[in-house]
Formats: C-alpha cells, structure tokens, sequence
C-alpha cells in the first residue's frame, strides 16, 4: 500500500517520520473519566453534593471552572499552581481560601483523582508495535512534576526519551514554540515528528501549523459535528496510527474518517 497522502504536503511513511510526540491526558491517560469519577467520590466525602441539584450538575460546574482557570495558565496569566487554587477557591465560592485551605482541598480530591487513573485500552499495543520503528516522547500543556508522576504510576514512563511540560518550558500549545521545543529535544526537524493529541485546535491545528505531521484522536465522536481544522489527520482509535506513519506491524484498520 502507497503511504498516505500529507494535507499539507508530503507523504506519511515510516522512513519519513523518525519520531512520535504523545500528547497526555485523554490521548495516552483517561483523564476525563478520572476526573468525573474522582471528582464525584470527593465531593461525596466532602459533603458538598447536596448544594447542586445532581451529581452531574457539580461535576459540570467543576469542568467549566477547570477549563476556564486552565485557559489563563495557557495565557501566561497565572502559574501552574495559582491555576489549581483558583478553580479551588471559584468552585468553593470561597474567594478568601488561603493558598494552605486551597492546597489541603485539591489534595484531597487528587486523592480520589488518582484512584481512578487509566491508560485507555489502546495505548499499550500501539506503544508496543512501534517501539522498535520510532523514538517517542511527550509535550503536554501540563507540569512536569503531575505527569512524570502519573506516567511512572502508569507503567509507561520508560516509554518516553524526552518528557517536556508547558509549567516549565515557559511555552504551551497551541504556540508553535512548544511543539518546536520537543523537536529540538529530540534533534530532529519537525516534518520527521509525528504530533498526537485529543483537542483539535491546541493539538491538531496546533501541531500542523508548527509543521509537525498531525495527528488528533477524536475518541468516541467527541467533536463529531465539528469540521474538522485544516492540517491534522483525523482518527478514532490509535489503532489507525501504525498505518498512518506507514510502520511494519500487525495493525492498520483504515480511517472511520476518511
């Protein structure tokens, strides 16, 4: 089979793409069920279900503030652990928690949080089937004091020759300079790196716009009404990923997306 054709130039194939960088969390780690679920088994510990009308409506509440709280750490706005105590104090509606009161809640639901963590099912067999064809390494928007942590208590540190973090690169996606730092760090150019991630702008478009080939995980239909950005590949499963970079190995089911 001929490798597949490049969206913005060029052709995919393993002789081409020396290197695969791992986006993290609801690429490689589940995060998002990890955090409903460790966040609902906190907030029952906590006693603080009882001031929503569900469970759902709680866990809502703490994903908006996440995501917003988490857009002003991607801005420069705030460091890593501002950001944290912040989506602590918005969602307690406790504006005077002392950064101690804050610290001492979070820690609490990470514990929950980190009772539910997983790697998704196809991790694992991809990782395996191009060990022997590609370097590998990981750029996350994250720390790099959350994520060393997660991916050793994940079993899959070892996996990974360079581990780089927005927290201390100074850089976060979708900036070109942080998927720039992780081909400097692998001392390679960026059209012989392979980018995968879950979010289509801040990965995917992300990724293309810094001449990485892009790749977005889009599990389960997540943004299935979206139109997709230009450059990225679109895949449901990492499955597709070995036929995509052309690699010699047992997988190779075509693209749901075309």
């Amino acid at each position: 089979m001929p490798p597949l054709p490049l969206r913005f130039g060029g052709t995919v194939g393993g002789m081409g793409i020396r290197a695969v960088v791992w986006d993290v969390d609801d690429t490689l780690f589940d995060y998002t069920t990890a955090d409903r679920e460790g966040m609902r088994a906190h907030l029952v510990a906590e006693g603080l279900l009882a001031g929503y009308g569900s469970p759902e409506e709680a866990l809502a509440r703490w994903r908006e503030i996440t995501d917003r709280q988490w857009a002003r750490f991607a801005a420069g706005e705030v460091d890593f652990v501002t950001q944290r105590r912040d989506r602590t104090r918005v969602f307690l509606d406790r504006p005077g928690l002392t950064d101690a009161e804050a610290d001492d809640w979070f820690q609490r639901y990470v514990t929950h949080y980190e009772a539910a963590w997983s790697l998704f099912p196809d991790v694992l067999p991809v990782l395996d089937a191009l060990a022997a064809s590609h370097r590998h390494a990981v750029l996350s928007n994250s720390s790099l004091t959350v994520q060393d942590r997660k991916l050793r208590t994940l079993g899959v540190h070892d996996r990974f020759e360079v581990i780089l973090c927005a927290a201390e690169l100074g850089v976060s996606k979708p900036e070109p300079g942080a998927f720039l730092a992780a081909c400097e760090a692998l001392a390679l150019a960026p059209h012989e790196v392979a980018y995968i991630g879950d979010h289509p702008e801040i990965d995917g478009r992300g990724a293309a716009d810094a001449g990485l080939l892009s790749v977005w995980i889009d599990r389960g239909g997540a943004y299935a009404t979206l139109d997709p950005p230009a450059g990225p590949h679109r895949i449901a499963s990492l499955s597709e990923l070995p036929r995509l970079l052309g690699a010699d190995t047992r997988f190779g089911a075509p693209s749901t997306f075309g």
